[in-house]
């Protein structure tokens, strides 16, 4: 088969096409570079370069590659700045998706997986250290960018009943690390790179509310590795191939919770930095834990995360060295 993937030059999309060249897919990189990076898109792979709102280049692009399935990471996915923008955001991560499959299903394209998001859960009641996010806990996304992951899972799965799409929606949750330094994300939106910005200008890191009902007080998430998650696209792509007209939703992450001090602490023990973290008021709608039961990809499809949080901040602070040489310590 191949596969278009849009957002391909991105951190996830990049490591997504280079896990489906490892395992012998044919890959088609479409992006509009408004975040990607071209030399991340490996040599031999074509890269176009539009917009999922572009109908006309999409139908281009898809008859002249003769693609025959779709893995759509493009969008837009800052929480705070959808809350300003959402107009923007739902043009964007909507109708862009809309035009997509609009599309996908003139050129009679087979399979379309789709990115999805842990925020279209929102903030869900699992305060117990034994409570897990399952793919039926109720859909309740706090920002305008929870809300278009979770349009884009309905629009994708009512396209797929009406014309025989299979389909797919994998929600993330938390991604870090790297499969290479050149790879590493580039910005810094997330904790990891947070920390690692803040340590590398000898500044403390910042925990936002240390009065949760935790065990350290501490907001508890799950961290999963970006090459983990690339597999568990090839995964998805190869059981969509092998099951027409399937329509699949899975949760990407580990099952394990690790609060953000205990992140912090180790961050500061693999970077070689010492900043032990300030106390900041809580963020309004922070939930107190947000673990991830990925039983149900598991059991499917066979596929479980490997990396572990270590592999993750050693890989992304290679990374961010890699983008930032002055910051690793003598």
């Amino acid at each position: 088969m191949t596969w278009l993937i849009t957002g391909g030059a991105g951190y996830i999309g990049a490591h997504v096409v280079r896990a489906m060249a490892e395992a012998g897919e044919r890959a088609v990189v479409y992006d509009d570079l408004s975040t990607g990076i071209a030399d991340r898109v490996p040599h031999g792979v074509p890269l176009v370069v539009g917009s999922t709102l572009d109908a006309g280049l999409l139908a281009h692009t898809l008859a002249e590659h003769s693609v025959t399935g779709v893995v759509h990471l493009a969008a837009k996915k800052q929480v705070g700045e959808s809350v300003d923008r959402p107009l923007h955001y739902y043009r964007e991560n909507v109708e862009g998706l809309r035009v997509l499959l609009e599309a996908v299903t003139a050129a009679g394209v087979l399979s379309f997986v789709f990115s999805s998001s842990a925020a279209v859960y929102g903030a869900p009641d699992t305060s117990g250290p034994g409570d897990l996010v399952t793919e039926e806990t109720p859909c309740v996304p706090m920002s305008p960018y929870g809300e278009t992951k979770l349009a884009g899972e309905w629009l994708v799965r009512a396209t797929g009943r009406a014309t025989g799409l299979s389909t797919a929606s994998l929600r993330y949750f938390n991604v870090a690390g790297a499969a290479a330094p050149e790879l590493a994300d580039t910005g810094a939106f997330n904790l990891i790179p947070m920390v690692f910005e803040k340590l590398t200008q000898n500044t403390s890191p910042r925990i936002f509310g240390d009065d949760y009902p935790t065990p350290d007080g501490t907001c508890v998430r799950d961290y999963i590795h970006v090459v983990d998650l690339a597999e568990a696209h090839v995964a998805t792509a190869r059981a969509l191939q092998s099951s027409p007209g399937a329509h699949l939703t899975f949760n990407i992450g580990r099952g394990e919770g690790v609060s953000v001090r205990e992140m912090i602490d180790r961050i500061n023990a693999i970077t070689g930095y010492d900043h032990p973290p300030t106390i900041a008021p809580r963020r309004p709608g922070d939930p107190a834990r947000v673990v991830a039961s990925a039983d149900r990809i598991a059991a499917e499809l066979g596929w479980q995360a490997k990396h572990d949080v270590e592999d993750m901040i050693t890989s992304a602070w290679e990374g961010w060295v890699h983008l930032h040489p002055r910051s690793a310590r003598s």
